[in-house]
């Protein structure tokens, strides 16, 4: 479904990369999770599979066709993008954030409504409750929820999630945790998400993808990677004590 081969990102003409020599596949309904510190290439990854940074060398296919092939609007319009600043246009209601994409396409009226009835139910906030509210009457874990409402607004076989969690607090952070797993079971989309935070990645991957200086140390489930440590680095971030959960 999205294949990366041999991926390398500059933005100083080759002094530093901050992704090189990328290889990865993310698998039809998988959650892959981009897993590292800061500035280890995992926001660049993400935004290249969708053409909001283009890579410097190397060939990324969605849907196996190259995203450079596509046009770009319509690339993203097919592609959910969820990010912790969340986004939401603060003079827009709730219906017409989640709305915009399909107004682009030309959905009807009628389909739009519905839409936004469904994938406001779907985020538990019902549209007779929400729709016409605005964001700042939101708290911050409503407002993540509208956030992945408009980026599933179209139906998008795939979903680009960059930290959507992580200015939450803790317990609305786990509890919106919990949600998108649900959420995943139910909608099946294929999820490309970025976190920093080994609980998460160990909560919501179905295979983690662990990037350091921008460059792939292991991919694999978490039992591969628990068990069998490829590299020294990936050995020594999960020396820790390892939560039950993990196991």
């Amino acid at each position: 479904m999205i294949k990366l081969t041999r991926v390398f990102k500059t933005f100083d003409g080759g002094r530093s990369y901050a992704v090189k020599d990328l290889s990865l596949n993310v698998d039809r309904g998988e959650t892959l999770v981009l897993l590292g510190s800061s500035g280890c290439g995992k926001t660049t990854t993400l935004k290249m599979v969708n053409r909001l940074i283009e890579p410097t060398k190397g060939i990324i296919e969605v849907s196996g066709k190259n995203v450079l092939d596509y046009n770009a609007v319509s690339l993203r319009r097919q592609i959910g993008y969820v990010f912790q600043g969340i986004g939401l246009f603060p003079h827009m209601t709730i219906e017409q954030n989640v709305e915009i994409v399909p107004r682009l396409l030309g959905w009807s009226t009628r389909s739009r409504r519905e839409r936004i009835e469904e994938l406001l139910d779907l985020v538990g906030l019902p549209a007779g409750s929400f729709a016409q509210r605005f964001p700042d009457e939101l708290s911050g874990g409503q407002q993540q929820r509208v956030g992945v409402a408009r980026a599933l607004a179209a139906n998008p076989a795939y979903l680009l999630m960059d930290e959507p969690f992580g200015a939450l607090d803790a317990l609305t952070r786990e509890t919106l945790q919990q949600e998108l797993l649900t959420l995943k079971n139910q909608l099946e989309k294929t999820i490309v998400f970025v976190t920093h935070d080994l609980h998460e990645a160990m909560l919501l991957g179905d295979r983690i993808a662990i990037l350091h200086d921008g460059g792939l140390e292991q991919i694999g489930t978490k039992e591969d990677i628990l068990n069998r440590p490829a590299t020294q680095f990936v050995k020594d971030l999960f020396s820790i004590k390892r939560p039950r959960a993990w196991m």
